[in-house]
């Protein structure tokens, strides 16, 4: 099986970074997650639904829908927050990654643990940029709220292409697909991880720079 990769990339300030990697991994979770299957005999089954909600950022003007379930938000949002320590304690600047990659699991013959097998990979590229006053910051907030609003349609178009998904289980299969531990949804398997580089390269500052001083002259 081939894994599809995709790659975003969003230049922020440090307290934007957490608003903008919920707004992008609860962006995909949203459509890859269904309601919880209910099995009447193998082989029949219904789906309930899944809630939504609107979500205000409070540090850049965007808005992001997401799955309604706390049980899944709380599970983003440690990783984040593990994210987000991660990236402030490599320095005051700082470039990261996070990765969320849905799999799906082959039984293995005992003694052997199963197999996870990835089906697509969404790496999200952060770089962290300090500005100088609240004027920059202001430009920055909207500035980043256009860009995930961009990063966001992008997502829907990849995730709206005709391409590989694991065919939908059986009721004994259901747990090498889907993650079943939520009581209110249903995403695909997946896991979350992170990385830190140490230190920002300088094209991507100066970019932002470049982009908050165009502003400024308008």
């Amino acid at each position: 099986m081939n894994c599809r990769s995709e790659v975003l990339e969003v230049t922020v300030e440090a307290r934007q970074v957490e608003e903008a990697m919920l707004a992008l991994l609860h962006t995909i979770l949203l459509h890859r997650s269904t309601g919880k299957f209910h099995y009447k005999k193998e082989g029949t089954y219904s789906i309930g639904t899944v809630g939504t909600l609107d979500i205000d950022c409070d540090f850049i003007d965007f808005s992001f829908v997401r799955v309604s379930s706390e049980e899944l938000d709380r599970v983003i949002r440690k990783a984040v927050s593990e994210f987000k320590d991660a990236l402030s304690n490599s320095g005051s600047d700082g470039m990261g990654q996070i990765s969320l990659e849905f799999y799906q699991k082959k039984k293995s013959r005992w003694p052997f643990s199963d197999e996870c097998i990835p089906w697509e990979v969404w790496s999200i590229k952060v770089n962290v940029v300090n500005l100088a006053n609240e004027q920059e910051r202001q430009i920055c907030r909207e500035k980043v709220g256009e860009k995930l609003g961009e990063k966001v349609i992008n997502v829907v178009e990849v995730i709206n292409r005709h391409e590989y998904l694991p065919k939908m289980p059986t009721q004994s299969e259901v747990d090498n697909v889907f993650d079943t531990s939520l009581k209110d949804v249903q995403p695909y398997l997946y896991k979350i991880t992170f990385q830190i580089t140490d230190s920002l390269g300088t094209s991507v500052s100066t970019t932002m720079r470049r982009l908050i001083k165009d502003t400024l002259a308008l």
